[in-house]
């Protein structure tokens, strides 16, 4: 009896062996931006612990620093084409791909952050998210995985003070702000996070955008330019995201997947504190240590924005019938969302 017993544990065992290891998921995700800069890149780390925590080590992601296996600019392609299963950036990064891409990721004058996350989460957002990667034929499950509050809009070596101080501008700048800037006369290129700082010193350009002040400072545009604009117009938030291969996807179990979906959306919530949290700091410690004088766009300029960011929406929306579709169904939602917004919240000074 001892021996049938025996052998009927090494049957089950040999059994469940094969079960159980294919219930096992390894995401190798590389990222766009590094995990030195906090809210940026800080978030992923944390997402892969929480993975690992909560599946009980079934789950587990291995996270590597941009360049270090795909080129940041690379990370949709490695993905969609299964060379990589999984990744870490920003849809704005793929405007030469997909033109509605940049709406998933920060628009002019657009939702703030917990305006983004209720049309993502409780509007449209999120199904037209996914519609926009598969519609483009990108093998990709997209899902939002942080967000962070307003940028700076610019490094600046001299004020600027209308509208004709911009023209001939060099300047790194991301995303539908870039095309803004373009009509204004600057030569707009985008830039890897690593590679602007030495553009600057080169003169390669003359100006930068890039982030909110903490993220800024680990990158040291004080040290060339001291100019620092605010509000950041052209990125009031900014969404990033988890790209994982969608066959990739569909293999995980049902389990895998609510866990990664789960860690995700806590990560919205735990990137925009962190982002809210440290940004007083670097403000202060670059007006008292760093020179660095702190300016606020004057109405002319924010006027001369806005009304240029009107004609670029409304070109790409003529140009690209998703685009339309998408802007259209984003600002119906924040024309209700504004009936709230006007009557809950305390006017800005």
């Amino acid at each position: 009896m001892k021996n049938v017993l025996t052998g009927l544990a090494v049957a089950a065992s040999l059994m469940a062996g094969p079960a159980i290891a294919a219930d096992k998921m390894l995401l190798k995700t590389p990222i766009a931006f590094s995990t030195a800069l906090p809210g940026l890149g800080s978030p992923i780390p944390r997402v892969a612990e929480q993975l690992d925590l909560m599946s009980g080590g079934t789950l587990k992601m291995k996270v590597y620093e941009p360049g270090k296996l795909v080129p940041p600019f690379e990370i949709l392609d490695a993905v969609s084409s299964g060379k990589i299963n999984s990744g870490y950036t920003t849809a704005g990064y793929w405007a030469g791909k997909i033109p509605a891409a940049p709406l998933f990721s920060a628009v002019p004058f657009g939702p703030e952050a917990g305006e983004y996350m209720a049309w993502l989460y409780y509007g449209n957002g999120m199904s037209l998210y996914q519609e926009m990667y598969d519609q483009a034929g990108f093998n990709v499950k997209v899902i939002p995985c942080a967000i962070i509050a307003p940028e700076t809009s610019g490094w600046f070596a001299t004020e600027i003070n209308s509208p004709d101080d911009l023209s001939g501008l060099k300047m790194r700048f991301f995303g539908l702000g870039g095309k803004v800037m373009q009509k204004l006369g600057v030569a707009t290129s985008l830039l890897p996070g690593g590679e602007i700082f030495p553009a600057l010193e080169k003169g390669a350009i003359d100006a930068t955008e890039f982030s909110m002040p903490a993220i800024d400072a680990r990158l040291g545009f004080h040290k060339l330019v001291k100019f620092n604009y605010f509000p950041g117009w052209h990125q009031q938030a900014t969404v990033f995201e988890l790209l994982i291969n969608k066959d990739a996807w569909n293999d995980a179990s049902e389990q895998h997947q609510a866990i990664i979906e789960n860690a995700c959306k806590a990560s919205m919530a735990d990137s925009f504190a962190e982002g809210e949290a440290i940004q007083h700091a670097a403000l202060i410690d670059n007006v008292e240590n760093n020179g660095v004088e702190i300016k606020q766009w004057n109405e002319d300029m924010l006027t001369t924005f806005r009304a240029t960011w009107d004609e670029v929406a409304a070109e790409e929306a003529a140009n690209d019938a998703f685009f339309a579709k998408v802007l259209g169904d984003m600002t119906e939602f924040r024309e209700g969302y504004a009936v709230w917004k006007e009557n809950a919240f305390l006017p800005r000074k």
